[in-house]
């Protein structure tokens, strides 16, 4: 089965509780994750993979309503959250957003679950490549057999926490393919990480009316109202990685004394 796994918490050190900030009135940004991935024609299921922290149940209730599982698992070890809920959920292929990608083009990720489909991996991306895709429309697709391999082998805090860093760090023992964009759109981005990303999904999202929102729908607007490029120019892009590393130095340095 083709699994969707949405990664969500509350608490995110660089904008607390932002999945269930409000992009439009009463729907907030965990909202429009979800609507835009059930447009997928690929996906065959959809559950939030949370935390078993007493602030994440927000999330679960806020779930239930809409009437998607959830799973709830390490707040530490979010590699392992990831391979509980696919075993639980019988997932043999794993699509992976996590929840501050509002904006996910549905397109692209059917797009890259057919490359997946097409192409024996255990692990495709669409944003190791050049040229690239913007921030906010990263996808990844991986077999459970290759994350089964991560859990069981991953040390690394970073490989723990960052799920796939494990196939990056050893890709000579999988088979991973990487997508590349038609042009480079490194330059924009509507993943949310800080206020300067919601107030500009919100923007783009009061903009554009049709549904769900694709990536050449924000493209075209960025070309017509180019000024809303600014609005997050000076969010750092790899501060969580950048935290990860200094974490990974001082397991290595504990390993050694």
């Amino acid at each position: 089965m083709i699994g969707c796994i949405i990664q969500a918490r509350m608490g995110s050190t660089r904008l607390p509780g932002k999945v269930l900030k409000n992009v439009e009135e009463n729907k907030p940004v965990l909202y429009f994750v979800l609507k835009q991935l059930q447009e997928s024609k690929m996906i065959e299921k959809i559950v939030i993979a949370t935390t078993i922290l007493k602030e994440d149940s927000k999330i679960v209730d806020y779930a239930n309503d809409l009437g998607v599982e959830c799973f709830r698992g390490s707040s530490e070890n979010v590699l392992e959250r990831h391979y509980e809920c696919a075993k639980k959920f019988l997932m043999s292929t794993i699509v992976r957003i996590p929840s501050d990608k509002p904006l996910i083009d549905p397109t692209i990720v059917d797009k890259t679950i057919k490359f997946f489909n097409e192409k024996p991996s255990d692990y495709v991306t669409n944003f190791f490549s050049e040229p690239a895709y913007p921030s906010g429309s990263e996808v990844e697709v991986f077999s459970m057999s290759g994350l089964e391999k991560m859990w069981k082998n991953a040390k690394l805090p970073s490989e723990k926490e960052h799920v796939t860093d494990y196939f990056i760090n050893h890709t000579n023992d999988f088979k991973i393919f990487h997508i590349a964009n038609s042009e480079d759109l490194t330059s924009m981005r509507w993943a949310v990480d800080r206020t300067e990303d919601l107030e500009l999904v919100k923007k783009i999202v009061s903009k554009i009316k049709t549904r769900p929102i694709l990536m050449k729908d924000i493209v075209n607007l960025f070309k017509n109202e180019p000024e809303l490029i600014t609005m997050n120019k000076n969010v750092s892009r790899n501060e969580g990685e950048l935290k990860s590393l200094e974490k990974d130095k001082e397991f290595l340095n504990n390993l050694t004394s």
